[in-house]
């Protein structure tokens, strides 16, 4: 079940919105395989661990085609998700339509200032064109005590690479961490075909942000895989290096919640 990485390339100023339509169809097919991806593994239940638990409004920001923002209904949210994507709203209409999905950009949200109690940005922030504007938009619209809970590729994965796929593979960083800048990998696994790209940004830009916004940071996760039998030793790399990186904040520095 290895990778195959067919492309990687650095690219300059990339609407990160705009990409990602383009590979909606593909990453609905990747997403909805269970068992597939990291999400499936172990990722979703470590992010649930940091989630306060339903109140009013949880809102899904970057919902893609929905599999959280249906877990999360699961669980008892009341869920409001919204992607830019029109192709992603689509399929998750079409997977639940009781939810409510709506086309919608992070940095404008169709939500009135301080109705909700939760927004969830799960590996969307770091693909969204104005990180501020975004992380803004988020404290404008929780409440008092409300949570602002974020899953990204953790900034020391996107700024640098393993020497091969050896579960003792040295990983190395070339030029500066500092460095802003996209990349693009092309990925073919189990038949499945999918492009990624993310944007590297260092931790301090997050942390930056979420100051900025009048956030206080709570809890601070670091993730690596914890799955109990990969079926490719070069998923044990990752036991050594952080995959994403969980932040949950609060508005205020006052949390109303558990």
């Amino acid at each position: 079940m290895s990778d195959t990485v067919a492309e990687a390339s650095r690219l300059g100023q990339v609407a990160l919105s705009d990409f990602w339509e383009g590979q909606a169809e593909r990453w609905v097919r990747w997403a909805r395989e269970p068992g597939h991806d990291t999400y499936w593994r172990f990722h979703r239940d470590r992010f649930l661990e940091l989630l306060p638990p339903p109140r009013r409004l949880t809102v899904d920001v970057g919902c893609g085609e929905g599999r959280l923002a249906r877990d999360l209904t699961a669980l008892g949210h009341t869920v409001l998700a919204v992607d830019r994507s029109p192709t992603m709203v689509r399929h998750a209409r079409e997977a639940d339509p009781e939810l409510d999905v709506r086309e919608a950009d992070a940095v404008a949200l169709p939500v009135v200032d301080g109705q909700a109690d939760l927004v969830v940005a799960f590996m969307s922030l770091m693909n969204t064109d104005d990180l501020d504007a975004a992380v803004r938009e988020a404290a404008r619209v929780l409440g008092p005590g409300g949570c602002y809970c974020l899953a990204i590729t953790h900034p020391i994965n996107t700024a640098g690479a393993f020497e091969s796929e050896d579960a003792d593979a040295r990983f190395v960083i070339e030029g500066s961490y500092f460095d802003r800048q996209a990349e693009v990998i092309a990925v073919e696994r189990d038949g499945l075909e999918m492009t990624f790209l993310d944007a590297h940004r260092p931790l301090e830009d997050y942390s930056r942000a979420l100051e900025d916004a009048g956030f206080l940071v709570e809890r601070v996760r670091e993730v690596e895989d914890t799955t109990k039998e990969p079926a490719h030793q070069s998923i044990l790399r990752w036991r050594r290096i952080p995959l994403f990186l969980h932040i949950r904040a609060v508005v205020g520095g006052v949390s109303s919640s558990g």
